[in-house]
């Protein structure tokens, strides 16, 4: 886990804590724990008390956002850190248009990964 520097944080519009995002998938805080291992999702250290927090664009609903796995571990692969993948992520594309985050969630992964994958070229 990442400590977030300011602008990374601006950019992420809403976060959930570990507790938040259990409760939304109805699984245990140790599944989510796990899947921040995995690197299924990320998780940055932020506010007062340094919690652990996940943007909230990551969980449509009930479920992680269709794409979102496949899309951080091609970032992963490129060598991108955790808070350079919230960046990249959260960062407006106008050839998408809107961020890659909201095109994950409105799901057009296929271009998010297509982008993603350039990166590496």
């Amino acid at each position: 886990m990442t400590e977030i520097d300011a602008k990374t944080d601006a950019l992420v519009p809403a976060w959930l804590t570990v507790p938040d995002i259990a409760e939304k998938l109805g699984v245990e805080v140790t599944r989510v724990r796990q899947l921040i291992k995995e690197g299924q999702l990320i998780a940055v250290r932020r506010g007062e008390n340094r919690a652990l927090h996940i943007p909230a664009a990551f969980i449509d609903e009930d479920k992680v956002v269709k794409g979102l796995v496949g899309t951080l571990t091609l970032l992963r692969d490129d060598g991108f850190t955790a808070e350079e993948m919230l960046e990249w992520l959260f960062t407006p594309d106008p050839s998408l248009p809107g961020t890659p985050a909201q095109a994950l969630s409105e799901n057009r992964g296929t271009e998010v990964k297509r982008r993603a994958q350039a990166l590496a070229v």
